[in-house]
C-alpha cells in the first residue's frame, strides 16, 4: 500500500529523484576531500579544464584529451567562477536526469496509454536508478544527452517533424552516435500504415522511380533537411571559431581511438597492444589499427541499417533501444557511461517485454549482465590496483563473456519487437482510472 501511494504521487517520485542526486553530490564532495579514491570522474576535470581555457580566450582543445563539442565547455562555463561553482556541471547533468525522467513520464502517459501510477513506476527505472544518479553526479555529461534524445523521441511521436529534425542534428553534433536513429525515424515516418490492398493483383509492379517518389514523403524530406541544416550549421560555426582541431578531436579522433582503460569491449586487449607498440617484437601497429577500423562495419550495419529496417515500423522507441544496445555492444570502446545510452529507452520497452513477462528470463538476463561486469571489474582491479597482468586470459575472457551476454539480451529485445503489431503512429488518449 505504501509503495502504491508513493507511485501515485508524481511529486513524491520526483522529490525522491532530486533527493537521491543531492545525496550523491554531497557524498561526492566528502569522498573527494577525504578519500584517496576520488568520486569525481576524470572526464569532469577534462570538461572543467576546457571551460577554464575558454575563460582565458583560448580554445577548449588546448586541454589534452578534450574530444567533445565546444558547446559542452561553454555550458559548464560557470565552473570557472570561484567558490562552489566547480560543481555546477554536476548539478546541470543531474538536472538533465530529472528533465529526461519527466519527459519519459509524459511519453508513457500519452503514447503508451499508461495510468499515472504505472507510468511513474516505469519512469523510475531511470529516475530512481542509483547507477544513473551516480554517473551524472560524478560529472558525466550523459544526463544532458538523455534530454536531447528523449526530446527527439517525443518530437517524432508527436509528429513535430521540424523540431525533430533540429533535435536530431543537435544531438549528433553533441555526441556522434545518435545518427543511427535517423534510419529508424525515417522508416517509421510513413503516412501509409494500412495493410496493402489485395485488389489489382495482376497490376504491374511499381517502377523504382515511383517507389522513390512514394518513399520521399514531405515528412521525411523535412526531417532530413532540418537535421542536416542544424548539424552542418553548428559544425560550420564551430569550425570557423576553432578551426581544424574541432573536426580532429570531435569527429576524426573517434575513428582511430585506442582507449583501453575501463573498456568492457572484446577489442580491449587489441587496443592495449596498439597503445604501446614495441620495436623489434614483430608487432605491426598499422595492420592492427586497420583491423580496429573494421570494427565499425558490423556495428553500423547492425545498428544503423538492419535493425531499423527490420523492426522500426513495429515500435519506434523499442527499436531505438535495440539500435543503441547493438551500437554499445559492438563498439570497440564500451564503458559504464555508455550503458545510460540504452537505459533511457528501457521504460518504453519493458512493460510488454519477455524480460518482465517471464520472471526466469528477466532475472537470468539481469544476473548475467551484472555478473559479466563483476568478472571484468575483478580482473581490472587486479590489473590497475595490484599490478597483475590480467589481460590474457582474464580481461579478454571476461570481455568475451560480457559481449555474449549482451548479444543474447539484444536477441530477446529484437524478437519481442518483431512479435508486436505494427505501430499506427497515432496519439492515444490516456485511459481514465476507474
Amino acid at each position: 500500500m505504501a509503495i502504491s501511494s508513493f507511485f501515485g504521487s508524481s511529486r513524491a517520485v520526483f522529490f525522491a529523484a532530486i533527493l537521491l542526486r543531492a545525496i550523491f553530490l554531497a557524498y561526492g564532495v566528502l569522498q573527494d576531500a577525504y578519500s584517496p579514491m576520488k568520486y569525481t570522474d576524470i572526464d569532469y576535470f577534462v570538461f572543467t579544464d576546457a571551460a577554464r581555457f575558454l575563460s582565458r580566450a583560448q580554445s577548449p582543445y588546448s586541454r589534452d584529451t578534450y574530444r567533445y563539442t565546444p558547446l559542452l565547455a561553454w555550458l559548464i562555463y560557470p565552473t570557472t567562477w570561484p567558490g562552489f561553482w566547480f560543481s555546477f556541471g554536476k548539478v546541470l547533468f543531474a538536472a538533465g536526469d530529472i528533465i529526461t525522467g519527466w519527459m519519459m513520464f509524459r511519453i508513457l502517459r500519452t503514447y503508451q496509454n499508461m495510468s499515472q501510477e504505472r507510468a511513474l513506476k516505469y519512469a523510475s527505472i531511470w529516475l530512481l536508478n542509483p547507477m544513473v544518479a551516480t554517473i551524472s553526479t560524478r560529472g558525466s555529461s550523459e544526463g544532458l544527452l538523455g534530454v536531447f534524445v528523449t526530446a527527439l523521441l517525443w518530437a517524432v511521436l508527436a509528429k513535430r517533424v521540424p523540431l525533430a529534425g533540429f533535435l536530431l542534428g543537435f544531438a549528433v553534433h553533441f555526441k556522434i552516435y545518435p545518427f543511427v536513429y535517423a534510419t529508424s525515424i525515417i522508416w517509421w515516418l510513413d503516412t501509409d500504415r494500412t495493410a496493402p490492398s489485395r485488389t489489382n493483383k495482376a497490376a504491374a509492379p511499381p517502377s523504382p522511380l515511383s517507389l522513390l517518389f512514394k518513399f520521399a514523403t514531405p515528412q521525411r524530406i523535412a526531417l532530413a533537411v532540418y537535421s542536416l541544416i542544424t548539424f552542418l550549421g553548428l559544425n560550420a560555426v564551430m569550425y570557423l571559431v576553432y578551426g581544424w582541431p574541432f573536426l580532429e578531436h570531435s569527429y576524426f579522433y573517434h575513428l582511430i581511438r585506442i582507449d583501453h582503460r575501463h573498456n568492457f569491449s572484446p577489442y580491449n586487449t587489441l587496443l592495449y597492444l596498439n597503445s604501446s607498440p614495441k620495436e623489434g617484437t614483430g608487432f605491426t601497429a598499422p595492420s592492427s589499427i586497420e583491423l580496429e577500423r573494421l570494427a565499425f562495419l558490423p556495428q553500423l550495419l547492425l545498428s544503423a541499417v538492419m535493425i531499423p529496417l527490420a523492426i522500426a515500423k513495429k515500435d519506434l522507441s523499442s527499436t531505438m533501444l535495440a539500435q543503441t544496445f547493438a551500437f554499445v555492444t559492438f563498439n570497440k570502446v564500451c564503458t559504464s557511461q555508455y550503458f545510460l545510452w540504452y537505459m533511457m529507452f528501457l521504460p518504453y520497452y519493458l512493460p510488454e517485454s519477455t524480460l518482465l513477462a517471464s520472471r526466469s528470463t528477466g532475472i537470468t538476463a539481469l544476473a548475467l549482465w551484472v555478473l559479466g561486469q563483476v568478472f571484468w571489474l575483478q580482473q581490472g582491479f587486479q590489473l590497475e590496483f595490484n599490478g597483475r597482468s590480467t589481460f590474457v586470459p582474464g580481461l579478454w575472457a571476461s570481455s568475451i563473456l560480457f559481449f555474449l551476454v549482451n548479444v543474447g539480451i539484444l536477441g530477446i529485445i529484437i524478437r519481442d519487437v518483431r512479435e508486436k503489431a505494427p505501430s499506427t503512429g497515432e496519439i492515444k488518449s490516456p485511459k481514465k482510472k476507474v
